[in-house]
């Protein structure tokens, strides 16, 4: 394909934090096992486990309560989820306390009653696909990931539902802009073409603009915090958090016919004879997301606001840091709306909770330690807590009834990374120590490191006793340093290696134990394949053409385009009456919406459609230019020039220092 903009891989600039583990397993290293945990481990893992209240099963009870089918063998077989060596007892690596939530997904496994008129099909896909009962047929609210496993729990759903089974989906509904919960929706389009499309606030810009500019970093930390190339077993992935993990099958997106809460963050609106209230919470665990209470039914829907265990309020693929404050705030505004009627409370992960008392004893909790962790960090910070330390010391203070609770527990978003993120929304990654403002780049202050510690032999032996003695975290600090300076001493790496797996099998947040895992698997192995550059052409074909061109400008290498001066140019896109002025100058890439054409250096003529064609591989712009289906006028070459600045990022860049051995798995644009 010929390199013009719009044919440079923007593809993989489009997964999500779902997507980042959408082929986890199809590629993994065949055969990789880790080590035995250390007397260290085993000694830290039980000692935790005698803190913990095994006694209380609330969660199991509900998660495997009103069961009116299991899944068949085909419908399971999507979430290609084999944990069966989890055991009643914890192994020695793992954590006990992420044994236990990793236990609980795995109840999930089939169709369950909410209450009359709502069921949940859950163990399909790391969501909840829930089915509420309408005047004149269903309305599924969050369709999963994928196409295949959307079609496969409706079908299941259909086949079980104790009444009305044979009535159609005529409504669909996201409630937040995550792929996990509006991937399948193509899948619920083909069984049910007349279905209606609702959608949060301004769902549609958020999926389409999450994590294009800076999509290949993304993807690329995404494999290290889903454990992309990790396998199932006690030394590998042994949760997903809010569920076993995700379902194999292609993302789709289908935009809404109508969004919600465009005026107003309350609305309400009757849905197929089905009175709903829908609250706007957008920028708490989602850039656009919403809460929804159904009156007649007394069932409180609360999206991704709460689960069984503590959220992200930085993800540690990379994103916006979320407002904690505002998460804690908006479940307040829920109690205070819904608390003294509601009756059932269900969510987009974990199963329900029943009963007025417990529903709102459920949400305070989980309202509270969202605002713990807000206004804790910040009244540490004002009393000189330093971001580095900030993770450690929130820890010390927190209250016993948040500490002692099993829903508000580290499993996705844990103290520590939560704690900085606070941190660094207020005040940034800088703790105005002076070291810290300008240091070196990590390469020649590694070098520098190592030399003043009395070179790599004293650094291997000191940190061979720390190991020794069980003191990882400052080992993996320091052979951090080593590793850099000196990528190819394999002797540290292997060190490096060992530290990082007992950090795992001690983690008990999912994504702490995966990243720490998968580095030390690169660190023995080298870059795996497994991470996945997918993309759906639905969620393509929904991005604005500036947004298609801010990724663009991302790519420009600016000290190329600065030699090529001022380039402008018009791209006229027919089908959808718009028109976008570009300009090259001083080394940097702008676009701006325009009502008409500019005096430019060129105009490209091209429909949107074939736009999203020529970025899927489906055609050229050569070819579209010769058949006529598009015009160019002005300067022939202006494209070609701006092309000619711009980078093929490395999906496999690395993470963890690899050395000059490392270099036959780059990727080749």
């Amino acid at each position: 394909m010929k390199k013009t903009p719009l044919t440079l891989c923007l593809l993989a600039a489009l997964s999500s934090n779902a997507q980042a583990a959408q082929h986890e397993h199809d590629h993994i290293s065949v055969g990789y096992q880790g080590k035995a945990a250390t007397a260290h481990t085993k000694e830290a893992n039980q000692a935790l486990a005698q803190q913990l209240n095994f006694a209380d099963t609330a969660a199991f009870e509900a998660s495997s309560a009103k069961l009116i089918a299991e899944l068949d063998k085909t419908t399971a077989a999507i979430l290609r989820a084999d944990f069966t060596f989890l055991g009643d007892e914890a192994p020695d690596t793992i954590n006990p306390s992420l044994h236990r939530q990793a236990r609980l997904n795995m109840v999930a496994n089939g169709l369950y009653e909410v209450r009359d008129g709502i069921y949940q099909v859950r163990g399909t896909d790391l969501a909840n696909l829930t089915l509420i009962r309408g005047k004149t047929g269903w309305i599924a609210y969050d369709v999963l990931l994928t196409k295949e496993a959307s079609m496969a729990s409706i079908q299941f759903a259909m086949k079980h539902l104790p009444k009305d089974g044979d009535l159609p989906i005529v409504a669909m509904i996201y409630s937040h802009s995550h792929a996990d919960h509006f991937g399948g929706a193509r899948g619920v389009l083909t069984l049910y073409p007349d279905v209606k499309v609702y959608g949060s606030h301004n769902i549609t810009k958020e999926i389409v603009d999450e994590n294009v500019l800076a999509g290949n970093a993304m993807s690329r930390r995404a494999a290290y915090q889903y454990g992309a190339t990790l396998g199932k077993h006690e030394h590998g992935i042994v949760d997903a958090a809010l569920g076993k993990g995700i379902s194999k099958g292609e993302i789709t997106f289908v935009k809404p016919d109508y969004t919600l809460n465009a005026d107003a963050k309350w609305q309400t609106l009757t849905i197929d004879g089905l009175e709903m209230v829908f609250m706007d919470a957008s920028g708490t665990e989602a850039a656009s997301e919403m809460i929804t209470y159904i009156p007649s039914m007394k069932a409180l829907w609360s999206a991704e606001l709460t689960y069984q265990g503590m959220h992200n309020i930085y993800t540690l693929r990379g994103a916006k840091v979320r407002d904690a404050q505002k998460w804690s705030k908006d479940i307040n505004e829920m109690i205070n709306a819904f608390g003294d009627e509601v009756q059932v409370l269900f969510s987009s992960h974990s199963a329900p909770i029943w009963g007025n008392g417990a529903i709102n004893d459920f949400l305070r909790l989980q309202r509270d330690n969202y605002g713990f962790i807000h206004n804790q960090t910040l009244r540490l910070a004002n009393q000189g807590v330093s971001i580095q330390d900030i993770g450690d010391a929130i820890q010390e203070v927190l209250p016993a009834a948040i500490e002692q609770a099993w829903h508000t527990k580290g499993y996705h978003g844990t103290y520590s990374h939560n704690a900085k993120a606070v941190y660094n929304m207020y005040l940034g990654y800088f703790d105005m120590n002076p070291a810290n403002l300008n240091p070196l780049p990590t390469s020649p202050e590694a070098v520098k490191f190592v030399h003043y510690m009395g070179g790599a032999e004293q650094v291997m032996a000191k940190a061979s006793q720390d190991y020794a003695q069980g003191e990882y975290r400052f080992v993996a600090t320091v052979l951090n340093k080593l590793v850099t300076a000196e990528p190819d001493n394999q002797s540290a790496r292997d060190l490096l290696a060992d530290t990082y797996e007992q950090l795992g099998y001690q983690a008990e947040g999912a994504g702490w134990r995966n990243i720490y895992l998968t580095g030390a698997q690169e660190l023995r192995m080298g870059i795996q394949p497994g991470t996945p550059k997918t993309a759906s052409a639905d969620v393509l074909s929904e991005m604005a053409l500036s947004t298609l061109f801010d990724f663009l400008a991302v790519k420009i290498d600016s000290l190329k385009a600065e030699k090529l001066g001022r380039i402008s140019l018009n791209v006229i896109t027919p089908d959808e009456s718009n028109v976008l002025y570009v300009e090259l100058s001083n080394g940097n890439l702008s676009n701006i919406q325009i009502n008409q054409p500019k005096v430019a250096d060129a105009t490209l003529t091209i429909n949107k459609t074939d736009i999203t064609r020529i970025l899927l591989g489906q055609t050229q712009l050569a070819k579209l230019l010769q058949q006529g289906e598009a015009s160019m006028t002005g300067d022939q070459q202006a494209f070609n020039k701006i092309a000619s600045t711009m980078v093929q990022f490395d999906p496999n860049f690395e993470i963890v220092p690899l050395g000059k051995r490392e270099h036959k798995h780059d990727s080749q644009p």
